[in-house]
């Protein structure tokens, strides 16, 4: 989807996305940030994932941390026309994965990128070993027989309230899914999600809350482990159950001693405990 626009303009997705390799380690890992991230949320367990993977880190085109100033060179336009699904950030990273020369890769994603993870593996499953799904959810609003975590009317709140005063909502966001335990943590996400553009905010939430990939995960054939806290503001915990029982191939979940949306963050050696026990290390 980026791939044709960078190389227009002269350089390369790499270059778009911030990517960067690093790690002493024989065995690829792609580490994707979610809505309002960079690659500085994973911060806290780098140094020691470092040192048994060779890691691929960048930020998703709709990140504060992306150049998106049209009188600067390198900029990328966020197009929410062509990013209207999660599909498109799946290209996206599939493409990264090809320029980077990365195959058989352990994927951690977070929040919406293990969605996205899981379409880039039915497309291109060559690409990933296993997918760490971490916080993630197929869709956010109830339906009949299924528990999303919020009403339509909750979400049509949210929205208006990101598009009315963006900054006001990110604040109180913020305090409802990260852990008050950690305030630095908060605070540092606070900041990444303020970064954000306010038009790109909007229409990256609009994907997210009014997304519905439950059938996609019939599809997903790549093992998963899906890693949640004991307390999820933005997930409840009957949404692992649901996608352990629709994804097709083998899946586990794990749940972290800790509460947020952000176990990578407020929790790191919980969270790598947890890795370690999965990926074996």
């Amino acid at each position: 989807m980026m791939k044709k626009l960078v190389e227009e303009k002269g350089f390369s997705l790499s270059t778009a996305m911030n990517a960067r390799l690093m790690g002493s380690g024989t065995e690829p890992m792609v580490l994707c940030h979610g809505y309002g991230g960079d690659q500085s949320v994973w911060d806290k367990i780098l140094p020691y994932l470092t040192q048994k993977y060779f890691i691929l880190l960048f930020d998703w085109n709709f990140s504060g941390s992306i150049n998106h100033d049209d009188q600067e060179p390198n900029n990328i336009t966020f197009d929410a026309v062509k990013y209207s699904s999660y599909e498109a950030f799946a290209d996206d990273l599939i493409d990264l994965l090809d320029e980077m020369d990365l195959k058989s890769t352990v994927l951690i994603g977070h929040s919406m990128s293990g969605m996205i993870g899981c379409i880039a593996s039915i497309k291109r499953p060559d690409l990933f070993s296993n997918l760490i799904l971490v916080g993630a959810s197929p869709r956010y609003i109830n339906i009949e027989g299924y528990e999303g975590g919020f009403e339509k009317p909750a979400i049509d709140q949210i929205l208006s309230s990101i598009e009315s005063n963006f900054h006001s909502w990110a604040s109180n966001f913020t305090s409802l899914v990260g852990d008050p335990k950690d305030p630095q943590s908060v605070q540092k996400f606070q900041n990444c999600l303020q970064r954000m553009r306010p038009e790109i905010a909007l229409a990256v939430a609009k994907i997210i809350f009014l997304s519905d990939e439950r059938d996609m995960l019939e599809k997903v054939t790549t093992p998963c482990t899906i890693i949640q806290t004991k307390s999820d503001f933005v997930v409840p915990n009957s949404v692992p159950d649901y996608m352990n029982k629709k994804i097709k191939g083998k899946s586990t979940t794990e749940i972290v001693d800790a509460h947020g949306h952000f176990p990578h963050m407020t929790a790191p050696d919980q969270f790598l405990e947890v890795l370690g026990r999965v990926l074996g290390f």
